[in-house]
């Protein structure tokens, strides 16, 4: 009942949004999501031209949560900009203590669509971790990191989506740990109030 109270629209991209979750975008038809959204397959052409402009409306639907969400992490962190940082990273690692978890959408989007590069959903993933790499850059300048802040943000950005990947494949949380432990080190080595510029002496046993 409460699905059904939704806009179609809003339903059709929830019932999708499900489906992709689950099984992957390819492997779920047009028909099986107008099925989950109860729906006819001509009413949900009729807000969506396609299921290519569904899957990229999929993501534009996620690309505001998802950035809200880091920046509430990043904000209910306590500490320097570094351990701010690193809380990112370790709320991902227990989002992906979950059995549920299958890592980012945007990137699991990119790799079933690996052989189109112009599709629309790939313009919208694209968009979206440009946003989230340059939101951590003004971050990094505010705080001092001056001509660094860019390239520290896409640093970050490595680690992050590089966490995403190996905590996938091995299906260990740990990793995303170990990536908060490397961003943090990366901040505090470009911020000038933490000494700047000097290198980072490994302390931790890995």
């Amino acid at each position: 009942m409460k699905d059904k109270a939704l806009p179609t629209r809003d339903r059709i991209l929830q019932a999708a949004r499900k489906l992709f979750h689950q099984d992957g975008i390819r492997a779920v038809s047009v028909d099986a999501i107008a099925e989950k959204a109860g729906l006819t397959k001509r009413t949900l052409y009729y807000h969506f031209r396609s299921k290519d402009d569904l899957i990229a409306a999929h993501l534009e639907a996620r690309d505001q949560p998802n950035l809200a969400l880091f920046k509430r992490w990043f904000e209910d962190a306590d500490g320097s900009v570094a351990e701010k940082v690193a809380g990112i990273f370790r709320h991902l690692a227990r989002s992906a203590q979950s059995g549920k978890w299958k890592g980012c959408g945007f990137l699991r989007t990119s790799v079933e669509l690996v052989n189109l590069p112009g599709h629309p959903a790939l313009v919208v993933a694209r968009a979206h971790k440009k946003r989230v790499e340059d939101w951590l850059s003004t971050i990094f300048l505010e705080a001092g990191a001056g001509v660094y802040a860019a390239s520290l943000a896409r640093q970050i950005m490595l680690l992050l989506d590089g966490s995403f990947a190996v905590v996938l494949l091995h299906r260990d949380p740990s990793y995303m740990e170990t990536a908060a432990e490397a961003a943090s080190d990366l901040v505090r080595y470009h911020l000038p109030a933490s000494g700047g510029l000097e290198p980072i002496v490994a302390s931790r046993t890995i």
